[in-house]
């Protein structure tokens, strides 16, 4: 039976995963490096059998959607059932249907289902979506996958998020931080311990075995992104003759994410998330200054390094106040602005935007203009619907904890802390310190698969990585494609994260000709379809 370990008394400690747009979450100490593991598949389980429906919206008339029971626990395959929720957009050319193209758009805690009915008719090219239904799944413990929950409502989550900043900075942060963050995590243990405890990888990758035996796929084909590679990672390594392509964009190199590698670090710092947030920040600054007063507002101001710089500092002591003509006042800390920054450096084709909203803090109260709607957007924080099971952070945290080891004491956080943003100025602090969350809910499920990593698939696999991704490093990328016997690997020559989603129509091709042939050539390249500042057609001077 799987368990949880609780919070051991004396040694209260934080976090919780704010702003967590990748991978990774922390474990209980440890010394020891985890030894390899034998996959256990659970092929004892029923198949379920899924009854497509309308999704009940106008705008998803395209779209069909379902949910089905799978084990709980897949060592009493025939006991408890956990629902999963999941959608399905038919193959436009039924005739020439292969199959289903399973998808993971990654977090962990991201919901499959709100990307499919997103991104499904344009993140593909028009031969995959003629050859395969692109079906997405709520992984177990997400959205709509009996989600792990910390409090009753989402609003008492976003309340109690909203008053910790996204990470501390100064030594009395971090004495609040050790205070007050483990009562998020150890709300989700209370009112989600058994959920929990089974949320594993390998269970989710489990779950998606079901799945495509339920459909009537023979083999598995599948796009997983960010945290999704790891879970194709894991479905390779317990199902290996299962599988007939696995196209893994953004890669989480799982040896470094369960800590099998031997790294003392916390799991986030492994990831190495902090410098290369920082070297795709340094490109958004050169590519700004290189764009000009015409397409970029910071380089307004001036050298826009400089000018960022002095507003990040200044910000350590003294926030800023926007306050905008359409709602409240929005104060701008220097975590917030951290945060915003690690965010949005996943997707350039907001920077423009980044940058009128940095120019706008910039000026705050030199200036008598108010900012822009579009600014105003840009600074606002959401929250979530209410209700008993709402989408939660604690999916997030259930993927992270259960999979990875750590070897780092809650007290040594503030030293790594000062060591990553050492490495990644800005960024290094912020991300070390979203692992701590996990000290708090442990990682004790037995059916996680956690190593080693060799894998034995027979069939070619596509591996892409993009040069400046904020979140998984393009230094990960050769490393994760050497655990399989055949992997090609393609590279975009650009900046964000995820290099096959609507960024560049080459990356696009490949994946398609991969999907559908199960052709890919390795060390094939790809630019961005455009640059980040660059005018539009027909754009005028700003």
């Amino acid at each position: 039976m799987s368990r949880v370990r609780p919070v051991r008394p004396g040694r209260r400690t934080t976090a919780v995963a704010l702003g967590i747009t990748a991978v990774l979450g922390l474990a209980g100490a440890t010394n020891a490096t985890p030894p390899p593991r034998t996959p256990t598949a659970g092929g004892a389980a029923p198949v379920p059998a899924i009854d497509w429906k309308s999704c009940g919206k106008p705008e998803l008339t395209d779209f069909q959607c379902a949910t089905v029971e799978v084990p709980t626990d897949y060592d009493a395959p025939r006991g408890a059932t956990t629902t999963l929720a999941l959608t399905r957009l038919p193959a436009t050319d039924p005739g020439q249907r292969i199959g289903s193209l399973f998808t993971n758009p990654g977090g962990p805690g991201a919901s499959g289902v709100a990307f499919v009915q997103r991104a499904g008719k344009t993140a593909y090219e028009p031969s995959v979506r003629a050859h395969f239904d692109i079906i997405g799944f709520d992984p177990r413990g997400v959205a709509g996958s009996d989600p792990v929950t910390c409090y009753a409502h989402a609003e008492e989550e976003a309340a109690a998020m909203a008053r910790l900043p996204a990470f501390p900075v100064t030594p009395k942060q971090e004495k609040q931080y050790l205070r007050e963050l483990p009562k998020i995590p150890e709300g989700c243990l209370r009112r989600s311990r058994e959920r929990i405890e089974h949320a594993s990888t390998a269970n989710v990758a489990r779950d998606m075995d079901l799945l495509r035996r339920a459909v009537g796929d023979k083999k598995l084909t599948y796009a997983g992104y960010s945290y999704g590679t790891f879970v194709g990672a894991t479905y390779a390594k317990l199902f290996p003759d299962r599988v007939r392509a696995l196209m893994l964009d953004g890669t989480v190199e799982p040896k470094s994410r369960t800590g099998q590698n031997g790294d003392p670090r916390s799991v986030v710092s492994r990831s190495g998330q902090g410098p290369a947030a920082a070297r795709t920040y340094g490109e958004f600054l050169r590519l700004c200054a290189k764009a000009g007063p015409d397409r970029c507002a910071l380089a307004e101001l001036g050298d826009p390094r400089q000018v960022t710089e002095r507003l990040l500092q200044s910000l350590k002591s003294r926030p800023v106040t926007i306050d905008p003509p359409d709602g409240p006042p929005i104060e701008v800390t220097y975590p917030y602005a951290v945060r915003t920054l690690f965010e949005a450096m996943s997707a350039p084709r907001n920077w423009p935007t980044l940058a009128d909203t940095l120019a706008t803090v910039a000026t705050a109260g030199k200036t008598p203009d108010r900012p822009s709607p579009k600014v105003t957007k840009y600074l606002r924080t959401r929250g979530g619907k209410g209700g008993a099971d709402y989408a939660s952070i604690g999916g997030t945290l259930a993927n992270l904890c259960v999979d990875t080891h750590n070897r780092v004491r809650p007290e040594d956080f503030p030293a790594e802390a000062a060591a990553e943003d050492a490495k990644g100025p800005h960024f290094g602090r912020y991300r070390a310190w979203q692992g701590l969350s996990c000290t708090v809910i442990g990682n004790e499920d037995d059916d996680a698969y956690l190593g080693d990593w060799k894998q034995t698939v027979d069939v070619p696999v596509m591996v892409v990585g993009t040069r400046y991704d904020p979140a998984t490093p393009y230094e990960s990328t050769r490393p994760f494609a050497d655990h399989f016997p055949d992997a090609r690997v393609a590279t975009l020559e650009g900046w964000g994260h995820g290099g096959t989603l609507a960024q560049s129509a080459c990356m696009n091709r490949l994946a398609a000709r991969y999907l559908v042939e199960l052709k890919a050539t390795d060390g094939a390249n790809c630019r961005p379809d455009t640059e980040p500042f660059a005018p539009a057609p027909g754009a005028t001077r700003r």
